[in-house]
């Protein structure tokens, strides 16, 4: 992975669109099938076969991928370097395949930075056990419109959960740290919100325990 990060730099989109263009055929119908997939709601069909596409061919992966992602700069470029017909092509894809734009964008974070299955949401509910008096929280992580996995625990369990990946996030800062190494001022400032985004609710879960030991426990 990585490597074509960045690809609307001035040199490179001509070089990308080419192949792409040579094989549009080929490859509006791999799309044709990608959007009815999606349609149907085979979000994890979709986003594998994306990833294949990635793995097989960067150059129509990334042209599809900047296109569907409406980027101005790589438009601009392809016109500039293959003429206005070409970029029109392109953009006639987004219009074409909206459904596609979120599971190319999820992939093409993958490939370009390095990442697997990124969590971009959470959906929980919540209910309540009488026979052992303790609230069950259901959960499901989302990458885009992939659901992850579902979990269901209590609240007690989830924060267990929650403590491994916020140890899991403090080594990873300590390996940093013992080894000279630097985290970019994005990253950084991110931290910063996060951690004080962490605070607020640890203010929060500190008062709710306060007020339930001050409740009666039925026996």
């Amino acid at each position: 992975m990585g490597g074509m990060d960045d690809m609307d730099r001035r040199e490179m989109p001509g070089v990308l669109v080419e192949e792409f263009l040579e094989r549009e055929q080929g490859v509006r119908a791999l799309l044709d099938e990608l959007e009815v997939l999606s349609l149907q709601g085979d979000d994890t069909e979709v986003r594998e076969r994306i990833r294949t596409l990635a793995e097989t061919n960067q150059s129509i992966f990334f042209t599809v991928a900047f296109s569907l992602a409406g980027s101005k700069q790589f438009f601009g470029d392809v016109e500039a370097q293959l003429g206005v017909g070409s970029a029109d092509r392109l953009r006639d894809l987004s219009e074409e395949y909206p459904a596609l734009a979120e599971p190319f964008h999820v992939v093409r974070t993958e490939e370009a930075n390095n990442r697997h299955n990124p969590v971009t949401g959470l959906e929980a509910t919540t209910t309540y056990r009488r026979d052992e008096e303790v609230p069950l929280i259901e959960y499901t992580p989302h990458s885009g419109s992939v659901e992850l996995f579902t979990g269901q625990e209590s609240p007690e369990e989830l924060l267990g959960f929650a403590t491994y990946l916020v140890q899991a996030t403090t080594d990873a800062l300590d390996a940093a740290l013992e080894n000279e190494q630097t985290v970019n001022t994005d990253e950084l400032s991110g931290l910063i919100d996060r951690r004080e985004e962490l605070e607020s609710e640890l203010g929060r879960l500190r008062d709710q325990i306060d007020e339930l030991r001050r409740r009666p426990v039925n026996k």
